[in-house]
């Protein structure tokens, strides 16, 4: 602001000058002549006019609660009828080959919890829920310029207020509620699936393997200790200060930092893949018999396939059944 106010002050005394001229000419006059003549302040005033505003701005309390409820009616209607993809001109199915790569589901993290095998062994397992997963659209390979097809998929609804047009025209063209998080997945030709299905957990069966990525916890600025597993340098004889210090991180001359050095910086909150995880949406190794004829190219819930509420690898140890039995 006090570089306005500079401009507001000159300009007064130039045209205070020489008023009705333009302004270098009024600074010419005022060098030639040594007078300032009658000092007029000449202000500025600026204002900042907002092009854009909230959803919610210019309605009332009540409007936006119908808005919200007309939203989340129109929601449930969009997702139920896109129960039933067999039935609405699906494209055409194709049986499942050992190179076939079908695509993946966008899932929740719910949290951990342990669970047990029958032989007493104990697993740390990951909680994930799919939910309100939906296939958005299909790229070509001539589209996407790549060697295989690609398939958009989106998962969890999120409200369509905070969104432009522009963004909401991908979900709308596919016929289902705006998505909170959407991933892209390569896919062989027969894998590919019309917009708009609904994908579910048992895409996947138990047994399978597959790779998960996520973005992981950040951890925020830590040294190379914690971030890179250094060993950091002797407690004693003779170091002060430079306990849990990365020393030297070059030998040669370059007066230069190599991209990639490991030293100090932000750690975590970034995405990483998880490779074969035992429950991938990519090719399966076929010598597994869990890993063979998958639900292709995913499972329809109106199909001919009836599967039971709660699905277990035959590993798994079920707390509903007795632990000891005798003869």
């Amino acid at each position: 602001m006090a570089g306005w106010g500079l401009l507001g002050r000159l300009g007064g005394r130039l045209w205070a000058a020489a008023p009705g001229r333009p302004l270098w000419a009024a600074g010419a006059a005022a060098a030639a002549t040594g007078a300032s003549g009658d000092r007029r302040q000449l202000g500025f005033v600026v204002r900042h006019v907002n092009s854009t505003t909230w959803w919610h701005e210019h309605l009332s309390e009540e409007n936006v609660q119908f808005l919200k409820k007309i939203t989340a009616e129109e929601y449930k209607a969009q997702t139920a009828s896109k129960l039933c993809p067999l039935k609405d001109e699906p494209w055409p199915l194709n049986e499942w080959k050992p190179d076939s790569i079908r695509v993946g589901v966008v899932a929740v993290k719910l949290g951990m919890m342990p669970i047990w095998t029958k032989s007493g062994k104990k697993h740390a397992v990951t909680l994930l829920k799919v939910q309100d997963c939906h296939v958005l659209r299909y790229i070509s390979k001539e589209e996407s310029g790549g060697k295989t097809s690609k398939l958009l998929v989106g998962g969890k609804n999120a409200s369509p207020f905070f969104k432009s047009e522009s963004a909401m025209k991908i979900f709308k063209e596919a016929g289902v509620p705006r998505k909170q998080k959407v991933a892209t997945f390569n896919v062989t030709d027969d894998a590919i699936i019309k917009p708009g299905t609904p994908l579910y957990a048992a895409h996947f069966r138990p047994g399978q393997f597959v790779d998960v990525t996520a973005k992981t916890i950040g951890k925020g600025f830590q040294g190379v200790m914690k971030r890179w597993g250094f060993k950091g340098q002797p407690a004693s004889h003779g170091q002060t200060k430079t306990h849990r210090r990365p020393g030297a991180i070059s030998t040669n001359k370059a007066a230069k930092v190599y991209r990639g050095k490991k030293m100090p910086g932000k750690m975590g909150n970034i995405y990483r893949t998880s490779f074969g995880l035992k429950v991938r949406d990519s090719k399966l190794p076929t010598y597994k018999d869990c890993n063979k004829n998958p639900p292709f190219p995913t499972f329809f819930a109106d199909g001919d396939e009836k599967l039971p509420e709660d699905l277990y690898d035959k590993e798994i140890f079920q707390f509903t059944d007795p632990s000891v039995t005798y003869a």
